[in-house]
């Protein structure tokens, strides 16, 4: 028996159609359906607290989305049970299509552009190409391995790091401190796509914000305790970076009255760079049942340590 649980009831009307029909030969349920006892493996994202505790047969978890910071973080967790992640789910192009967006509208001044709009003023700015523009994305696992190469086909001057060395075509690599401080130095516009991690909370504070060129972009469509907010307000504020594009923050929702929706240079969206896609997602997951009742190892296994 399979529970599929999200707190959204339609949601999960969804998941079930499409999990029975990718796999008719298992058994998926509700939780209003399921039997706690009898449940051997779980797909959720959002699980009350305490449910955990009432399933003693659970062998696995199945995250419905690539970061699972906050189901680490559950007390309730058991220790040794397997929990896998989404490794895509459909979020990659989804999420090369917000970095995209945001360093072509980067490239081509829209930004200033609107700033202009809000005073009346006409006046133009000397265009840019791709070539001229050099873009650091932060975090190169599958998902940002996809927009960097996709950036670097644009034309646009790429480099990518990640906590360990990498290796991908067209793109330069850098890894560890050091490589930090250099993808920092280059980047006009830096894109990040980190997950949560012990090593990577608080990775954008002042200091590194600092060391990004002056006038430059930052877009975080990674996790919301990566950056500073207070930092970047300031750092948007005395001119240093030009702009900024948010996607998840500290707090969400993000409160009403915090000065980042108000601030000219920010431009703010809810946590939608990336969403989950059913139909991938569930063929993703329906392949690792499978692997497992097979004796195989199945991809997207979390290592407790790293937090991915």
């Amino acid at each position: 028996m399979i529970l599929v649980h999200t707190p959204n009831p339609k949601e999960v009307a969804a998941y079930l159609e499409l999990f029975r029909a990718a796999m008719p030969e298992r058994q998926f349920v509700d939780l209003e359906h399921a039997e706690l006892s009898a449940i051997r493996h779980l797909v959720t994202w959002g699980l009350p607290d305490g449910l955990l505790a009432e399933m003693p047969s659970l062998e696995a978890l199945f995250a419905l989305g690539a970061g699972v910071d906050k189901l680490l973080a559950r007390p309730d967790l058991p220790a040794d049970l397997p929990v896998y992640r989404l490794l895509d789910g459909g979020m990659a192009a989804q999420m090369t299509e917000y970095i995209r967006y945001g360093v072509l509208g980067y490239q081509r001044n829209m930004d200033l552009y609107r700033r202009q709009q809000a005073t009346g003023q006409w006046r133009m700015l000397a265009p840019r190409l791709p070539s001229d523009i050099r873009v650091g994305v932060l975090g190169l696992g599958e998902i940002g391995a996809a927009v960097a190469r996709s950036l670097a086909a644009d034309g646009y001057q790429v480099s990518g790091w990640s906590r360990s060395p990498k290796d991908i075509r067209a793109i330069r690599c850098l890894h560890g401190e050091s490589g930090l401080t250099q993808l920092l130095v280059d980047s006009q516009v830096l894109a990040c796509v980190l997950p949560s991690t012990p090593d990577t909370r608080g990775l954008l504070n002042r200091q590194r914000l600092e060391t990004l060129p002056q006038g430059s972009m930052l877009i975080n469509a990674g996790r919301g305790d990566l950056l500073d907010q207070d930092a970047l307000l300031a750092l948007l504020d005395n001119g240093h970076l030009r702009c900024a594009q948010l996607d998840v923050f500290t707090e969400e929702p993000l409160p009403a009255d915090h000065p980042l929706w108000r601030h000219p240079a920010v431009a703010i969206t809810p946590h939608v760079a990336a969403i989950t896609l059913r139909q991938p997602s569930v063929e993703q997951i329906v392949r690792r049942l499978r692997q497992l009742a097979a004796g195989q190892t199945a991809d997207g296994l979390v290592e407790r340590a790293q937090g991915y």
